[in-house]
């Protein structure tokens, strides 16, 4: 294996390099190299990587989907219960005798 110190970046043939990618094993300079998980790894082999990545977004958009139906749910359902408790009180509760008898009787 060469020494890293000798070798030049794959891109920029007057730079040195600093790393080598271990998916193509290429050498590049600190420009052309990232850091994605633990692995170091140029710009091209970093976008085969997470080419991948839309059966993730697609379960995480499905996931937030579920989560909206449920919270839309569980409002309805607060809602609809306090509509049901308000139809149950009393009628004189709502036109206001209920309350001028509880004064009238002090």
């Amino acid at each position: 294996m060469p020494d890293i110190s000798r070798q030049r970046c794959f891109n920029h043939a007057g730079r040195e390099a600093v790393a080598l990618c271990p998916e193509c094993r290429q050498y590049f300079c600190r420009e052309c190299i990232t850091e994605h998980g633990s692995k170091v790894l140029c710009a091209n082999c970093l976008s085969e990587n997470t080419s991948s990545l839309p059966s993730k977004k697609r379960f995480s958009s499905l996931l937030s989907v579920c989560l909206f139906l449920t919270a839309l749910f569980f409002l309805w359902f607060v809602f609809y219960n306090f509509g049901q408790t308000l139809l149950k009180l009393p009628d004189s509760f709502h036109e206001g005798t209920l309350w001028k008898e509880l004064w009238q009787n002090l």
